[in-house]
């Protein structure tokens, strides 16, 4: 079935939705269910040190990870290197990476950590967006945050203190603009009348994922985001998912309308050839070195706590990120397979 331009079957939304407003969802649908858990692979596979040389043979791996029957692949939004944070992501723009890669997958959903809302205009925002949504088959699942490199803010011009509120009328700006009703926008970031933003994505609405607080309340992201992703709290004891469910839980009660929306977290794993190596906290607890034994209790230990997507970064492994997305594959992804959902739509574009 095609979809074209302007064709919608998710009557849009300007406050959040819950599960069933994304039933034809096909990135959102392979992701979440209530009370289930899926594996999603983090981008890059390899830690950029100065060395473009690194992420040569990503994307055949990407296109590994989709025929594994990952449910989705998360890229991160950094438009600016800051030697002081030391992280470049995966160097490339993650819209231009996620428009590559959807050329090399067929299944995979692909998810932005997030873009980062408070820096630019929502209409460029909304525009690769719903590009990207429909080149994909509508499998776009977009991560969003107010960003948290303070050296960037100065670079677009914007006040650091801002961008709280930034990212509020961002998302409100980005919903009217999906609208297959081309609504007027006034907004403190722009105005628009008599004109649309084309495509519109390819199933009518693309889920948005608020990051962290990203500057709001919690009645805030419990009102109007579609799913939540937060840090996990510590991965080597048990307490870690138990901090994580309450906070979970505390936001689920918020929710207007009681509806299922999907909780995400994500770790740096250093998975170990020992599967039965104990999970030890490294580099400050930022990563965790664990074997897969230790790595299926973490996500059993997640999923009672009510999360419905696990990203792993798999960047600072010793291991060959082959061998590891084998192994995850092989012993750790049968026990929380994605979900069949709908196919992604096929295009003739």
């Amino acid at each position: 079935m095609n979809h074209f331009p302007g064709e919608s079957t998710i009557q849009p939304h300007s406050v959040g939705a819950s599960f069933a407003s994304f039933s034809t969802h096909p990135g959102y649908r392979r992701m979440f269910a209530p009370d289930q858990l899926t594996l999603g692979i983090f981008l890059p596979l390899r830690f950029y040190q100065g060395d473009m040389r690194v992420l040569a043979g990503q994307a055949d791996l990407v296109a590994d990870i989709d025929r594994h029957g990952f449910a989705a692949v998360w890229v991160r939004d950094v438009p600016l290197f800051d030697p002081s944070f030391g992280d470049a992501g995966q160097v490339f723009d993650a819209f231009t990476y996620l428009a590559f890669l959807a050329a090399r997958t067929r299944r995979v959903a692909l998810a932005t950590g997030s873009a980062v809302f408070s820096l630019r205009h929502p209409i460029d925002l909304a525009k690769a967006s719903a590009s990207i949504d429909q080149l994909s088959g509508g499998r776009l699942v977009l991560g969003v945050a107010s960003g948290d490199r303070p050296t960037e803010f100065p670079a677009y011009g914007i006040e650091h203190s801002e961008r709280g509120a930034r990212f509020a009328q961002s998302v409100g700006y980005f919903r009217d603009l999906l609208r297959a009703d081309s609504p007027s926008i006034d907004s403190p970031l722009g105005r628009i009348d008599a004109a649309a933003l084309l495509p519109k994505p390819a199933t009518g609405a693309i889920p948005l994922i608020v990051t962290s607080s990203s500057g709001q309340s919690l009645d805030w992201i419990a009102a109007q985001a579609d799913g939540w992703l937060t840090y996990p709290e510590a991965t080597h004891v048990p307490q870690g998912p138990l901090r994580l469910a309450q906070k979970i839980s505390a936001w689920r009660a918020l929710i207007p309308d009681g509806g299922f929306r999907p909780h995400m977290t994500n770790e740096w794993l250093d998975l170990v050839e020992d599967p039965y190596h104990p999970r030890t906290p490294m580099r400050g607890g930022f990563m965790l070195r664990t074997g897969r034994k230790g790595l299926i209790a973490l996500l059993e230990e997640w999923q009672r706590a009510g999360v419905n997507h696990a990203a792993l970064g798999i960047q600072f492994s010793q291991r060959p990120a082959a061998d590891v997305i084998q192994e995850l594959a092989e012993d750790v992804l049968p026990r929380f397979p994605s979900h069949a959902g709908p196919a992604a739509i096929a295009s003739a574009w």
